[in-house]
């Protein structure tokens, strides 16, 4: 049995993966913006506990990471949350898994919700930047998929993986989207819970398979710009 935090698992992608692991009969706490967002108001009882806090706003992040390790040290957590356009996605998908990386009681194991779309993204020779710009949802995810590089190459007793679950219908995805909804969540299931995935550390998946991403992300090199800009820009060091 493992203690795992799920954050962004109000519906979608985070309760369907949430409500795996549980059904497996691990302690599965989950994150939500607020309990308005659950339309399915029985789903926190089905956990072992539940978080409530704004991503997109610091001060919320902070009393997220304080409730959470209130719990212990997280088997794994499953960076789910995420926010596809408008001024908050560098905030929720890039800015909140850096600071949780950096403050939550050091975890096993560590998923990062990718995006296919991470591959059209630009490393910006004129630096990296975090605020609202055009093409931002996909840097986000290039800049998570690095986050996710790096703290494998950091970390060697945690084991840190990104996972693109694909385009589902979910919330966020719409309903015209093209893949399948459980292939979806079942890659974070299984690097959760399963102790003899190859690579250890470092992959990027989909679907269970290994899958190339960005060259960026394997570059040691902007790895540490990422990780450099990530620590002036919220004061905190990932090590």
């Amino acid at each position: 049995m493992a203690l795992i935090l799920v954050t962004g698992a109000s519906t979608g992608l985070g309760l369907a993966t949430a409500n795996a692991l549980a059904g497996e009969r691990h302690d599965v706490v989950i994150h939500a913006r607020n309990p308005s967002r659950f339309p399915d108001r029985s789903a926190p009882e089905r956990m072992h506990g539940v978080i409530y806090g704004d991503l997109a706003h610091p001060d919320q992040v902070e009393l997220v990471i304080e409730r959470a390790n209130t719990y212990g040290r997280f088997d794994a957590v499953i960076h789910n949350a995420g926010v596809l356009d408008g001024p908050d996605v560098m905030a929720v998908n890039i800015i909140a898994p850096f600071v949780m990386t950096a403050l939550l009681n050091k975890p096993r194991r560590l998923i990062y919700l990718s995006s296919s779309l991470h591959r059209s993204a630009s490393t910006n020779p004129g630096g990296i930047e975090f605020g609202a710009k055009r093409d931002a949802y996909a840097d986000s995810k290039l800049y998570v998929t690095t986050l996710a590089a790096a703290v494998a190459n950091r970390w060697k007793d945690t084991v840190s993986h990104a996972v693109d679950p694909g385009w589902v219908p979910t919330r966020m995805g719409g309903p015209d989207a093209a893949d399948d909804l459980q292939a979806g969540y079942q890659t974070q299931v299984w690097l959760a819970t399963n102790d003899s995935i190859q690579p250890r550390s470092g992959g990027y998946w989909y679907h269970r398979q290994l899958q190339s991403p960005h060259p960026a992300t394997r570059d040691e090199t902007f790895q540490a710009e990422l990780i450099t800009a990530l620590e002036a820009y919220t004061g905190l060091n990932l090590d």
